[in-house]
């Protein structure tokens, strides 16, 4: 068998990429504007004067915000040494002082000194993939992985002792995954081959036909042949990319972490906002961009189309494809412009712009390897709607005991809603809404159940919080909101029409957070659904508040306001909300929640609102947990589920890894083994999938976790008998004005 051929072009490569990086370190670097000193001093104002904490910006601030800058820069402590942080230390406690004088020069020398040492750090280690061999045959040589707590390098020479095991981890990685994968390709091949050969022989048993099977062995090995490139040029490409994304923001940029470097000082989700960040936010919250309608990723220096929206500019025109790459774009007015090697998020704001403008792209056709072959297109911007953030939902037919129930299923991402537009005006878009029709569609399909996937979903607008509550409760607070004076229920008002009295089950995980978590508190907390999946959500237990700062161009701060409580009087910060059934996800194994972000806000309780409990789904835990129990222990695929987040959780708790090839290989391909038993038969974790849940047939159909979701919400129904949820009759001042 012939032996897998490597192109090494590493010597081009590694020319051009000194090259580049001289060039970058000659340029001028990014300075403030004349008004961010305004900004800077607004922010300051606002901040203490807004914030819940009502605390002052001073030297305990000031301490937390410059940790918070330079972890930002280098949270592995790989870049900065010693004598630089102490060195920017003397600005530990002043920069109160600073920011309220409106001086935010701080910021850019960090950014500035940051870009040299990463030069320096990247220049030594192109150099040394020039010049170095590298052995791993070590027996005791391991990386560090986790090095959040390390230490600073105190020298060049330690930094750069660091930055070659870094090297060597990269490498060897990337030589251990061609070989596992090259190997999983030859067993394929083998196992394609002898099917075809046994086929072709029982061929020519019956018609007489020369046996070939020589010549398909052949083929099968020319099919195994493919080039691939040298580890080393692969690193150069990486670190080359790396160098782009974190050297070459806009001042804006470098203003906005800054100034968020402070806001997180406060609690990890108050923010400065520029002028972009606050367009990405709105379009968040819209579920709507203006551009061409493609998604992309960074490819080599170039802009690699990985999927054309469906009804978007890109898909009508038909002309470009998906892995093809943009090279240049060119608007009106204005000269074709080179965007190989520029900063991604530059180029994406190159390419947006307003509905009804022209852009036009030059494009290698993704056929075109050598990237010879150039074509221009023009293109007429569009309002883009992102329907892959919006809710999806079918209905499933679910048998347990002999018996097939009807059930609902939708899955929601994120709680949007446009905050500029009045219901049923164009372009109006509502989370609670889209949820609403697909309940009246269920309902038409006559379904005795329901199961609201909030799994993943980060939370969002918290009036659709409380708009989704309404669809399943018929009246009552929903959620507590206390703020630096008083505490508001925010809450649904008498005679509300119910949109579905079936049993219902709120699957959670990790993700899910903030609105998720109102959501699924409250219908626990009035017995109206049951909460499955993770140990606990996330435990985001505060409201944010955009506010402007002034004109346009002085950005906005999201800020938080208020904390908001369960009805029941606990907060969800921090301890987040507890699953009535266990059914753990990989996240559950992972070590992530609210509790691990630095300078969060504590969990704290007030008193329970006056609120009643409108069906008793919750007395019906101890027997569907133990009914689920009982099914799972005989259920090999969930099994399956269970080792592979316990081993999630083994190679996530690893502080080092060995540089030994053997040792390593043997590490490498036992992970493999568990994500293929996971891929072929568990819950599909992989990020692009899970955005698309509701869409995605196989990845709903390999979910045990809602296979076992289905089971239990069966289960209720059988319990319930058919039941529906009682209507209760509740006082205005009841439901909306005690607690």
């Amino acid at each position: 068998m012939k032996k897998i051929a490597i192109l090494s072009l590493f010597a081009v490569l590694f020319a051009a990429g000194l090259s580049y990086f001289a060039c970058a370190d000659e340029a001028e670097s990014p300075q403030p504007k004349d008004y961010y000193g305004k900004i800077a001093v607004r922010m300051a104002n606002t901040l203490t004067r807004c914030h819940v904490l009502q605390s002052p910006l001073d030297d305990a601030i000031s301490r937390k915000a410059w940790t918070n800058l330079v972890t930002f820069y280098d949270y592995d402590h790989s870049v900065f040494l010693k004598e630089d942080l102490d060195r920017l230390a003397a600005h530990e406690t002043t920069l109160d002082d600073e920011v309220q004088s409106g001086d935010v020069s701080f910021g850019y020398d960090v950014h500035r000194l940051f870009c040299q040492r990463l030069k320096e750090r990247i220049d030594f280690a192109t150099n040394l993939l020039a010049t170095a061999s590298f052995a791993f045959d070590g027996t005791n040589e391991v990386y560090e992985l986790k090095r959040e707590n390390a230490p600073w390098p105190e020298t060049k020479e330690e930094a750069e002792v660091r930055w070659t095991l870094k090297m060597k981890n990269e490498m060897l990685v990337q030589l251990i995954s061609r070989e596992l994968d090259a190997e999983e390709k030859t067993n394929k091949l083998l196992s394609a081959t002898n099917t075809v050969a046994s086929a072709q022989k029982d061929a020519e048993m019956k018609n007489g036909v020369q046996d070939e099977s020589a010549k398909n062995d052949a083929d099968a090995e020319d099919d195994l042949e493919e080039e691939i490139t040298d580890p080393r040029q692969n690193l150069i490409t990486r670190y080359r990319q790396y160098f782009i994304a974190l050297t070459e923001p806009e001042s804006e940029t470098i203003l906005q972490n800054f100034l968020s470097a402070i806001t997180h000082a406060y609690d990890p989700h108050s923010d400065y906002m520029s002028p972009l960040s606050k367009e990405d936010f709105d379009m968040d919250m819209n579920l709507t961009l203006c551009g061409v309608g493609a998604v992309l990723s960074m490819d080599n220096g170039a802009l690699k189309i990985v999927e054309i929206m469906p009804g978007g500019p890109m898909d009508v025109d038909g002309r470009i494809k998906e892995g093809d790459k943009i090279v240049g774009v060119q608007n009106e007015p204005g000269k074709m412009e080179n965007v190989l090697w520029k900063p991604m998020n530059k180029t994406i704001r190159k390419i947006r712009g307003k509905k009804g403008t022209k852009v036009t792209l030059e494009i290698i056709p993704r056929k075109d390897t050598s990237g010879a072959t150039k074509k221009r297109i023009e293109l007429t911007r569009d309002e883009i709607k992102l329907d892959d953030a919006a809710a999806t939902g079918h209905v499933e037919r679910v048998s347990l005991g002999g018996v097939t129930n009807k059930v609902g299923y939708v899955y929601l991402p994120g709680f949007y809603g446009t905050m500029d537009k009045d219901p049923g005006s164009e372009g109006y878009r509502s989370s609670a809404e889209d949820v609403s029709k697909y309940v009246a569609e269920f309902n038409a399909s006559g379904i005795q159940g329901l199961v609201l996937d909030l799994r993943g979903d980060g939370g969002g607008s918290l009036k659709e919080a409380v708009l989704l509550s309404a669809l399943f409760v018929p009246s009552g607070p929903v959620v507590l909101i206390r703020d630096n004076r008083l505490i508001q229920p925010l809450a649904i008002p008498p005679g509300n029409p119910v949109a579905f009295d079936g049993p219902i089950v709120v699957l959670t995980d990790r993700a899910s957070a903030s609105a998720s978590e109102i959501v699924a508190a409250h219908l626990r907390d009035t017995g109206r659904a049951i909460v499955l999946g993770d140990s606990r959500t996330h435990g985001k237990g505060t409201v944010q508040t955009v506010m402007g700062l002034g004109p346009e161009k002085y950005g906005s701060l999201k800020l938080t306001t208020a904390r908001f409580y369960r009805i029941n009087g606990d907060s969800t910060q921090v301890k987040g909300v507890e699953a009535d059934i266990h059914l753990p996800s990989i996240l559950d194994s992972l070590d992530i929640g609210e509790d691990k972000l630095p300078n969060a806000l504590p969990f704290t309780r007030i008193l329970p609102a006056n609120y009643r409990m409108v069906w008793d789904l919750p007395d019906y835990i101890p027997v569907l947990a133990t009914n689920s129990a009982a099914r799972l222990a005989q259920n090999e695929r969930y099994a399956r589920h269970l080792a592979h987040v316990k081993g999630t959780k083994e190679a996530m708790d690893r502080a080092f890894v060995s540089l030994n090839y053997a040792v390593r290989k043997a590490q490498m391909a036992q992970d493999r083994e568990l994500q293929d038993e996971e891929e072929s038969g568990g819950e599909d974790e992989e990020p692009q999938t899970r955005t698309r849940r509701g869409r995605n047939k196989a990845a709903r159909e390999n979910d045990v976790v809602l296979e076992e979701a289905y089971k239990i919400l069966a289960d209720l129904i059988r319990q319930k008998a058919g039941e529906k949820m009682p209507r209760p009759v509740t006082s205005y001042l009841d439901s909306i004005f005690s607690f």
